[in-house]
């Protein structure tokens, strides 16, 4: 089994060749075909979350490296278990990796994504930035129909993240236009499930020029420059005056968040997915005068996955661009994408 493990935060990657493991019990091993490069990849490999004010989240514990990163994987079944039931050897499947603990009161209430004590493929246990991954059970295959293997894997992150963020708009935007601040590989996710999921192509918010096109190119209604001095003058022209009726932030930044905060109209709601870092400060009297709600929004639920699988194997959601690179070129892939060089989506290919 050939992996690239985080060892040393803020350190190129390392190639670690060893036995491929024995599944045990309901576990299921899986022969990774591709496996994407999140974002939060890069917070990881650097070893913190800013959370503003000079103050770091340290992911020391929650890595424990060495540690092979990766949580959007797909797959074929190579072996089972002795007590694995629901997936046979050769099943083609993306792989759910927001896995928890199974047994607190948020796993056996469906949102085990919010598990405290969380087994997170590429997190807390090895993921995909590999070529073999060990999965703990089968219900955390979903299979992904006529879908190209290297868009399917996106679906484990990307997809669900911004499927799940979308939701959160859905019967509070009342037919009004909705913001998607961030044109990177979940915010395009973003674009296309606000077309597919409400209806509607969402107006997008970038500092990038080329990340706007991309936006254009891939549903967006009308895009801004955050960073323009008329650019709150212009979502009002957008909405007829009103604001935004939600404004998914999928930057996480402090300026992000205050665009989207102050694009919102009354009664908005600020979804923030992104987590690029810092602090948020607003009056507190205007919660009350505004009527306005701000929210996180951190993956989606198993059965959201199962939600949106059904969605883009009956082909209801359009693709977003996707960039190919070998599994050996997996650090070079990550310090791009921490560069800001990556249009779309980055996928690792054994």
């Amino acid at each position: 089994m050939k992996s690239y493990k985080v060892v040393e935060f803020g350190k190129p990657l390392q190639k670690v060749e060893e036995p491929n493991p024995a599944p045990q019990g309901s576990e299921v091993l899986v022969r990774i075909t591709a496996a994407g490069v999140c974002h939060s990849d890069v917070h990881l490999w650097e070893g913190y979350f800013d959370m503003g004010g000079g103050n770091k989240y340290s992911t020391e514990k929650t890595m424990a490296p060495p540690r092979t990163m990766g949580h959007e994987i797909v797959g074929v079944v190579e072996a089972l278990g002795p007590d694995a039931g629901g997936a046979k050897v050769g099943d083609k499947a993306v792989v759910y990796p927001w896995i928890g603990c199974g047994k607190c009161w948020y796993c056996q209430s469906g949102i085990e994504h919010l598990c405290s004590t969380p087994r997170a493929l590429g997190v807390n246990k090895d993921g995909g930035y590999a070529d073999h991954v060990m999965v703990p059970h089968a219900r955390y295959l979903y299979p992904y129909g006529d879908l190209p293997t290297e868009l399917a894997c996106l679906y484990a992150c990307s997809g669900i993240t911004a499927f799940g963020a979308v939701k959160k708009a859905v019967g509070h935007d009342a037919g009004k236009p909705i913001l998607i601040i961030g044109a990177g590989g979940v915010g395009l996710m973003g674009v296309r499930f606000a077309k597919s999921v409400m209806g509607r192509e969402p107006i997008v918010a970038d500092i990038d020029e080329n990340k706007r096109k991309l936006a254009l190119a891939n549903g967006a209604q009308a895009v801004v420059d955050p960073r323009d001095k008329e650019a709150r003058k212009q979502i009002q022209d957008l909405t007829g005056g009103t604001g935004v009726a939600a404004a998914l932030d999928f930057v996480g930044a402090e300026a992000s968040t205050q665009f989207g905060w102050r694009a919102l109209g009354r009664g908005g709601r600020l979804i923030v997915v992104g987590l690029f870092g810092g602090t948020f400060s607003t009056p507190l009297p205007m919660f009350a005068f505004t009527g306005n709600q701000i929210m996180g929004s951190v993956t989606g639920t198993p059965a959201e996955m199962k939600e949106m699988m059904d969605l883009v194997t009956a082909g209801k959601a359009e693709p977003v661009p996707v960039i190919k690179r070998r599994l050996d070129d997996a650090d070079a892939a990550l310090q791009d994408l921490r560069k800001g060089l990556i249009m779309g989506r980055a996928v690792l290919v054994p």
